[in-house]
């Protein structure tokens, strides 16, 4: 059985957030601003640009997410924070309908991203990464924690887009799925605090 191991981002584990993030997937050209910044903000900034936004971001005080190990290989990254810091969050219309939570509170955090290598999937990895990021936001002061899945059995997704994550991944670990425009892409909810 593979040791896993997590650990917050911080500007001391970047290269190893790298090495998870460049994996298979869309995690090297995303850099993980994808939910920080609006559409045009998107279409405007470069692999570059991103780079460095992202850096920033793990070099604050509030640390964006969480990098997982696997007998000791960087394998595995996941977003969590406020809800209001991840901007695209509140101009999403199937988030806009179906939460309970006001959009400015800073007590509610949004998982937005996972991230795992290729020779990493299929092993529970999203598992231990949420179970780590409820931690950290419990720890942090939230109040809820929101996710944005896909109900992997009522419709068929490719791989890169599961980086919202398995409605079955967030119901193990306790999550309530909130009714909304759409069964395909339902909005969960934990209170933490």
């Amino acid at each position: 059985m593979p040791n896993i191991t997590t650990a917050l981002a911080s500007p001391e584990v970047w290269d190893d957030i790298q090495h998870a993030l460049s994996g298979g997937g869309d995690g090297r050209s995303c850099q993980c601003v994808w939910p920080v910044l609006t559409n045009k903000e998107w279409e405007t900034t470069d692999l570059d640009q991103r780079t460095a936004l992202f850096q920033q971001e793990v070099a604050s005080d509030r640390p964006p997410g969480i990098v997982a190990y696997v007998d000791g290989e960087p394998a595995g990254w996941i977003r969590i924070g406020p809800r209001p810091a991840q901007r695209r969050l509140a101009r999403t219309r199937n988030i806009i309908a179906t939460t309970r939570e006001p959009l400015d509170d800073d007590e509610v955090w949004g998982v937005s991203c996972f991230v795992v290598r290729k020779e990493h999937r299929g092993h529970g990895l999203n598992a231990v990464l949420l179970e780590a990021a409820i931690r950290f936001a419990r720890e942090a002061g939230a109040r809820v924690i929101e996710g944005y899945p896909i109900d992997t059995g009522k419709t068929n997704v490719r791989v890169n887009d599961l980086f919202h994550g398995a409605l079955s991944t967030f119901l193990a670990a306790g999550f309530t799925e909130v009714p909304g425009p759409k069964p395909e892409r339902p909005l969960v909810s934990l209170e933490v605090a």
